[in-house]
């Protein structure tokens, strides 16, 4: 007996089938996600946010940031899983140093003696190193403090490879620095794709029965997953030369060197800018060497792209929320460097005399504001299986 079918000439108990296939095509993906640029540029702001306050409680509070927006609005992707491998880095960094702090002394004076390690006499020539002796709790909060500079901007970078698609990223470069992104992004597929072949072996090891822990555990997985990793370079090697990647177009030798001139001495500007920026003493040059090093690079990019023969199929468009997003991260930046100048005790507490350290309001409020891409942006796409239900005949 056939099934009975509905108005609509299916059969009843099956679920409905949308119009045009089911599934939404390449078009309304890329029409809806988010420029991979506007990412990059929120979290380095993030990062660039955390380099200017030492107060724990402000660097939690960019982590705490920086991980809801990855929690909410990361793909379900290989490489968006990247960021735990960021978070265990940035583990490592505090204990590390705290570890060398504990071990080698600190060189911030302090009253507060936790333990007592015992000291190990060094010769004349290792002045100012010393192994054991006195740990205090001021030597401790000060390598606490600096460690968790370090870890936040760590974190923020694993935000950006989470939320960023690299092959997306890669296709918004100039045409200059084509060939250099292409080694960038296979660098950062590769971190992710590496960790994703550990936890299947890993798995799949589990399953047998079989260690998957301990010296003997990772000598075993790593062999297989170093011989993935080299024919997954082979095939990409072979279909990046199949598709014609390397193709340079004909350029006179003056525009080439004039190019070199321009993009080398745009960088030095912007390095020497940076610096000057991120210095008290310099902070009379340093916008305008950073202006004029922008200017030069963009230049010397323009000029760059000339030499390379390349299209676009489907490019991102940057729309507004690309610019909410960058917007989002460069505010909190700003506010920080602003609160900087004119609160420096709030966002560097002292450890000589030890105090807890306070949760300056208006820079907190600041750094809030890093949450609007997770309310603004499109949630990441599900897949969802549809269940034909077969009734009885």
């Amino acid at each position: 007996m056939r099934p009975a079918r509905t108005a609509g000439g299916r059969a009843a108990g099956t679920a409905p089938v949308p119009r045009g296939g089911g599934a939404p095509s390449a078009r309304g993906r890329v029409g809806t996600a988010v420029h991979p640029g506007a990412w990059w540029l929120w979290a380095l702001a993030l990062g660039t946010a955390a380099t200017r306050t030492t107060n724990p409680l402000l660097l939690a509070l960019l982590i705490a940031v920086s991980a809801y927006v990855v929690v909410t609005r990361r793909p379900h992707a290989p490489w968006s899983r990247s960021y735990g491998a960021f978070v265990k880095l940035a583990l490592a960094v505090l204990v590390i140093r705290l570890l060398f702090t504990t071990v080698l002394g600190s060189p911030i004076p302090g009253t507060h003696t936790l333990l007592t390690l015992p000291e190990v006499p060094l010769p004349d020539w290792a002045q100012g190193i010393r192994l054991g002796g006195r740990v205090t709790a001021e030597g401790l909060a000060f390598a606490l403090y600096d460690a968790m500079k370090l870890a936040t901007l760590l974190i923020c970078v694993g935000a950006a490879n989470a939320l960023a698609n690299p092959s997306r990223l890669l296709k918004s470069l100039p045409g200059a620095l084509y060939e250099t992104g292409v080694a960038v992004v296979v660098a950062l597929t590769f971190a992710p794709n590496l960790i994703a072949d550990v936890q299947r072996l890993r798995a799949a090891r589990r399953l047998r029965g079989r260690p998957d822990r301990g010296v003997r555990g990772l000598l075993q997985v790593g062999l297989p997953v170093l011989e993935g990793a080299l024919e997954r370079s082979v095939a990409l090697a072979a279909a990046m030369d199949a598709r014609g990647y390397g193709r340079t177009a004909q350029v006179p030798a003056p525009v080439r060197r004039t190019t070199a001139a321009l993009t080398l001495g745009g960088l030095l500007g912007v390095c020497a800018g940076t610096y000057g920026l991120l210095t008290a003493a310099g902070g009379t040059y340093g916008i305008p060497v950073l202006l004029a090093g922008v200017a030069a690079a963009l230049a010397g990019l323009w000029l760059g792209g000339r030499r390379t023969v390349r299209t676009r199929y489907r490019p991102d468009r940057w729309d507004a929320r690309a610019w909410l997003v960058t917007a989002s991260g460069a505010t909190v930046a700003a506010l920080l460097f602003l609160a900087a100048a004119r609160d420096p005790a709030a966002l560097h507490p002292g450890v000589v005399p030890l105090v807890a350290p306070s949760l300056p309001l208006w820079p907190a409020a600041a750094v809030l504001v890093g949450l609007l891409p997770a309310f603004i942006t499109p949630a990441p796409e599900t897949t969802t299986v549809q269940t034909f239900v077969k009734e009885p005949s």
